[in-house]
């Protein structure tokens, strides 16, 4: 059975290092963030991005992100793999669990959703997911 869940984010820490930077103003960047989420995800995230900045400031990214906490009640942890994009000053993409990474009582999660951030530390992440 699908459940969908639903929770705000906040971000606890943020380390960015670029690791090329291009003469034309692009780069591409190491981005190590912590994230606090409540609603219906409530714990803690631990995220790794790789970035590509176009000389605008514009950005592709990918990301793994490990959350320990509960999801609709259920404790245990996960990682959720995120492909996104920040333009006009928001961040947005989509989020998929990763098959094999639930433990404790979300052994066996399944799933996928999107996330949004519109220009702060703060976000939502929306998720569709199995409970096995």
């Amino acid at each position: 059975m699908v459940t969908h869940v639903s929770a705000r984010f906040e971000l606890t820490g943020w380390e960015e290092t670029p690791y090329l930077e291009a003469d034309d103003g692009t780069r591409l960047v190491r981005a190590t963030m912590g994230r606090t989420f409540t609603g219906g995800l409530d714990g803690e995230g631990a995220v790794e991005y790789l970035m590509a900045f176009r000389a605008d400031g514009e950005a592709a990214y990918v990301g793994l992100e490990r959350f320990d906490g509960t999801v609709d009640g259920r404790a245990g942890t996960f990682v959720l793999q995120h492909v996104g994009r920040f333009e006009g000053g928001a961040a947005a993409g989509a989020v998929t669990v990763v098959p094999g990474s639930g433990s404790g009582e979300l052994e066996g999660l399944a799933g996928d959703g999107s996330f949004a951030a519109e220009g702060g530390p703060a976000g939502t992440v929306e998720l569709d997911v199995e409970l096995g």
